[in-house]
């Protein structure tokens, strides 16, 4: 896995000149979108990753495919080419996302539930949460059917578990201690 601290310290110098720049959206998107090309082709991947590329040659190729990027977003990905540190794109883009996040004053929300939820469901949800908590959130709703019926709500290190299958497991835990 990689260093997760010298992630953090790349995230902030690009989050920074991004900020200054009032280019924070544009240089997100273009980070998130160079990751989704090396998760698109395996060969690609191979390619930016590989230690045996020369730097020279890889900087170019990858300078011409990514010529549309933003600057900051384009010699950030030079930067960690000319550093040998490709394998840290995405650990950076997480880290800048959490930056993003925290400029904006939002907090991470994961809401589970065995169906997809209405709208009106989970804009009631989301709105009662950040009422209780003071905030705002960014919201990531997933289905899974296991869970039977209810919600399970994650909030950072905080998990809130209304579900059926989280009722029955008490109930099997309890159960089992007597």
């Amino acid at each position: 896995m990689p260093n997760e601290t010298l992630a953090r310290r790349y995230a902030t110098a690009v989050f920074q000149l991004a900020q200054e720049a009032g280019k924070i959206d544009t240089v997100q998107g273009n980070l998130h979108d160079v990751v989704r090309v090396l998760d698109a082709d395996q060969n690609v991947r191979k390619f930016f990753r590989s230690p045996v590329v020369d730097r020279k040659e890889k900087e170019a190729i990858v300078a011409q495919v990514f010529s549309t990027l933003d600057p900051i977003a384009l010699h950030t990905v030079l930067l960690l080419i000319r550093k040998r540190r490709e394998n840290m794109i995405e650990e950076i883009v997480t880290q800048f996302d959490v930056l993003e996040r925290a400029a904006r004053g939002a907090r991470p929300l994961r809401i589970a539930s065995a169906r997809e939820l209405s709208k009106g469901e989970l804009d009631a949800i989301v709105a009662r949460l950040s009422t209780a908590f003071k905030t705002t959130f960014d919201v990531d709703q997933t289905v899974d059917p296991a869970l039977i019926g209810g919600v399970r709500i994650i909030l950072g290190d905080v998990q809130a578990d209304g579900t059926v299958a989280g009722r029955l497991d008490d109930i099997a835990r309890l159960l089992s201690t007597n």
